[in-house]
């Protein structure tokens, strides 16, 4: 059952879509968090996201941002907006349709089910999906997965590109401004530090698998993964 997150302050709208939404089969939760909506996102990983734009503390457009570095599942705005750089800001910011209010509920579903068919699908690509193997740890870049017997763990965008040139490299040393490129397009912005948040959430990732120890700072050079594994979980 497809998991619908709808993103939406004005309570009478937003239990209005979920009652509607629900009678099609789907499971769909309201958010409540407007402070920390990535908290709640992370709980939930929908497959799809209902967002207004006009929310309490940052806008729709910020969220659909954050969304983008962890996720690649459809985001559709609804707004009273009906300006079109609204249309163009929503779609400019990671956004895959949007909807005008006051809106007809037949036309909701027609867009969900759409992009549900888009990303997951009779219409969603075919390609094979990729999958890195190195001594039994499994990557699912297009999922944002990292696995290891049945233990799963979910990587953000940036973990996941992280552990990708990590595996791609083994047992050779990922270079520090190879990562820094890969991660940021131009890493004269990027703040020394950045990378080693970044770095130390994988590292913490892996140990939630049972990996101890696996990345190794290789000092003046970058970063190499090292399996060391403690006893399967699962």
């Amino acid at each position: 059952m497809e998991k619908i997150m709808i993103v939406e302050d004005d309570l009478k709208i937003a239990e209005y879509l979920q009652n509607y939404i629900t009678k099609y089969g789907y499971d769909v939760t309201l958010t409540e968090n407007f402070e920390n909506l990535m908290e709640e996102f992370r709980k939930e990983l929908p497959d799809l996201v209902l967002l207004d734009i006009n929310l309490p503390s940052y806008d729709g457009y910020y969220w659909c941002r954050q969304i983008r570095n962890e996720s690649i599942c459809p985001v559709i705005f609804i707004s009273a907006r009906t300006g079109e750089m609204d249309q163009v800001m929503a779609l400019e910011n990671g956004g895959d349709d949007f909807i005008t209010k006051p809106f007809h509920p037949d036309i909701v579903m027609a867009k969900i089910r759409s992009q549900l068919r888009r990303a997951y699908g009779e219409y969603a690509s075919k390609h094979e999906e990729r999958v890195l193997v190195q001594d039994g740890l499994q990557l699912f870049p297009e999922r944002l997965e990292l696995r290891y017997g049945k233990a799963v763990v979910t990587l953000t965008k940036k973990e996941t590109d992280i552990m990708e040139s990590l595996m791609d490299r083994f047992p050779r040393v990922a270079g520090r401004e190879d990562l820094l490129i890969k991660l940021w397009d131009d890493q004269a912005y990027i703040d020394e530090n950045t990378l080693n948040v970044n770095i130390t959430r994988v590292r913490k990732k892996l140990q939630d698998l049972g990996v101890e120890d696996a990345i190794e700072t290789v000092r003046g050079a970058g970063y190499r993964l090292r399996i060391t594994w403690k006893e399967a979980k699962g």
